[in-house]
């Protein structure tokens, strides 16, 4: 036994896990845990909202595969953290939260009216996969290695422990601390081989199999597996909306999610699915007729390291428990093996056919960039900065129609370099904390958010975080000076038949959907950052390349034309995406 600070035993635990970068506010109720943190070699970065922690740890841990570690002070600071508790929890992102809380004799129970205090266990145990309070320093140890069994057990999402400020702060005697190997799972969920030779035999005999991947293969890193098995069978693959980026979007065998009616009839014509690391979620229209084959005539495989999901939605034939990675490499072997029995010809023809509409709704899409006025077409945005950011930059897209406009004009070519938060929650002003989470995940790559001035608006302090960090992020800022999603949905509901005729209402026909003027850029430039105003597509190209060679953080100020931005692409299909699918 050796006696030492809470905060330093914590520390020296997640040293031992391998942790070497956390997020949060620096505060003496866990003053301990920081100066551990840092004397141990942990990088400690601090945003300028708790909330915004949160969303830097869930995109360091999305684009790194580490587990992302935030910190929260007890009553307003773990209040300001629950939105990105919430978000990162349904997001599905492997996040580690350690708060304060007051002494254990005035809380749990609560003797009534401490300061700064609430429920903080109750509150998030109700939205993570698991929080507990260490309410005596002997249980701090174990408590945490609890913790951290929870982060590696089943699907990602966030786990939190409650630390008495006294017992973070004030000394104990503190057990050996163990190897990850000795009380946590560290080996991947590996399938028996006869599940991986029915699955083979079940794929090679399909007449037209198809890949659906979720977010497993993200955290897996099966990025190369899957498109190997994806040519092996010449087996179309389909995606989550979270994870798109899974999938270079050039091969032709990448169906994006974007082509809603190209999905459907490919999911339609496909005698059996593959699903790995996906819970067929609303947005994949939970797996069912219409926008899928009828469950008679589809047979799913499913792979995913949670058996909770395990035919939720759309029930599977075969059932395995194996992390996606592992999988997807004994099932390349084997049909390796068997190649001479897969009959590709007749899947290519077919696969071919069916390429045409998804191609036809590419080009369609892509005739709009024609329309070069000014104030410009948010088309216009994503497109060019493609063109403009290196090939390996990684994009956040954040806000409402600034998110659809972005999804259907970026194409992924770079596994794992597109993220947000539009596939689950759509929660506005995240994609700042994220962009800062993934520069530090992503040193030596560029990052670029693009974002409405809307979502800017919740938390454009966190400028000043990227340049107190030099971290190069150039967000985008999409300005139409409006809440254009709520705009267009309270148009259609007020006066439809107007809106269709007029394209927009006018400010006073709708109710405080307008938002007034801000220059972006200026406000951007008064935290640091290099800043730049443009209206037209002809000066945006040269205005990220200033900001790119400006080698610190950028704010672009873009403004939109209003009227065209109400209407972005796929809306009537989002629209479907809510309702219940009439099939079974």
């Amino acid at each position: 036994m050796t006696e030492m600070t809470g905060g330093e035993l914590i520390a020296r635990m997640l040293e031992n896990e391998g942790v070497d970068t956390m997020f949060g506010i620096v505060d003496g109720t866990y003053l301990q845990l920081c100066v551990h943190a840092v004397k141990r070699g942990i990088h400690l970065y601090t945003p300028r909202h708790e909330t915004m922690g949160l969303h830097m740890a869930g995109a360091y841990a999305r684009l790194t595969g580490k587990l992302g570690v935030c910190i929260a002070s007890n009553g307003p600071g773990v209040a300001n953290a629950l939105s990105g508790i919430a978000v990162e929890q349904v997001e599905g992102n492997r996040v580690l939260v350690i708060t304060s809380c007051r002494r254990p004799n005035i809380t749990y129970p609560d003797r009534g009216g401490a300061y700064q205090a609430f429920d903080q266990v109750g509150v998030i145990r109700a939205m993570s996969k698991w929080s507990e309070a260490a309410t005596s320093f002997d249980r701090i140890g174990e408590l945490l290695r609890q913790a951290l069994r929870k982060c590696y057990q089943g699907r990602p999402g966030v786990v939190h422990l409650d630390v008495p400020e006294n017992l973070i702060n004030g000394k104990g005697e503190a057990g050996a601390i163990l190897a990850p190997r000795q009380y946590r799972r560290v080996d991947p969920i590996y399938p028996s081989p006869d599940q991986v030779e029915r699955a083979a035999r079940m794929l090679t005999e399909a007449k037209l199999p198809i890949i659906h991947a979720g977010s497993g293969v993200i955290h897996a890193d099966a990025f190369a597996e899957l498109a190997q098995l994806s040519e092996l069978l010449h087996a179309p693959v389909t995606t989550s909306w979270a994870a798109r980026a899974v999938i270079n979007e050039s091969s032709q065998l990448s169906w994006p999610m974007i082509h809603v009616a190209a999905n459907t009839e490919l999911r339609k014509e496909a005698d059996l699915v593959l699903v790995v690391g996906s819970r067929l979620g609303e947005t994949d229209w939970w797996g069912k007729a219409p926008y899928w084959k009828q469950p008679l005539d589809q047979t799913m495989i499913q792979v995913d390291i949670d058996e909770e999901n395990f035919g939720r939605t759309k029930a599977a034939a075969l059932t395995i428990l194996a992390d996606a990675k592992v999988f997807l490499v004994e099932l390349n072997r084997r049909l390796r093996a068997i190649k001479g029995d897969i009959q590709l010809e007749p899947r290519r023809k077919i696969v071919s056919q069916l390429a045409k509409s998804r191609d036809e709704d590419r080009a369609k899409l892509d005739k709009k960039l024609s329309d070069k006025a000014s104030p410009m077409l948010t088309a216009h945005v994503p497109a060019i900065a493609q063109q403009e950011f290196p090939r390996d930059t990684v994009t956040v897209l954040d806000g409402g129609n600034t998110s659809v406009w972005g999804n259907f004009y970026h194409r992924v070519n770079t596994p794992n370099s597109l993220i947000g938060t539009a596939s689950h929650m759509g929660h506005l002003g995240a994609g700042m904390g994220m962009a800062i989470g993934a520069a530090i995940a992503r040193p030596d790559q560029r990052i670029c958010c693009i974002i409405s001035d809307g979502a800017f608006g919740f938390q454009p302090q966190e400028v000043e975080t990227a340049i107190r960090h030099d971290l190069p992020v150039v967000f985008l800022v999409v300005c139409d000076r409006q809440w254009g999603m709520v705009k267009m949905t309270q148009s259609i509901a007020l006066k439809p038949i107007k809106m269709m005729i007029k394209k927009s209402l006018r400010p006073e026909e709708t109710i405080n959907s307008e938002l007034g003027e801000v220059r972006y850029d200026k406000l951007g430039e008064a935290m640091g950052a290099h800043g730049e105003h443009v209206t037209s597509p002809a000066d945006l190209a040269p205005a990220i390349r200033r900001s790119l060679a400006a080698g610190r953080c950028a704010v672009i100020q873009v403004d939109v034309d209003s009227k065209k931005h109400l209407w972005a692409p796929g809306l009537m299909h989002f629209k479907a995406m809510h309702q219940e699918p009439k099939g079974k």
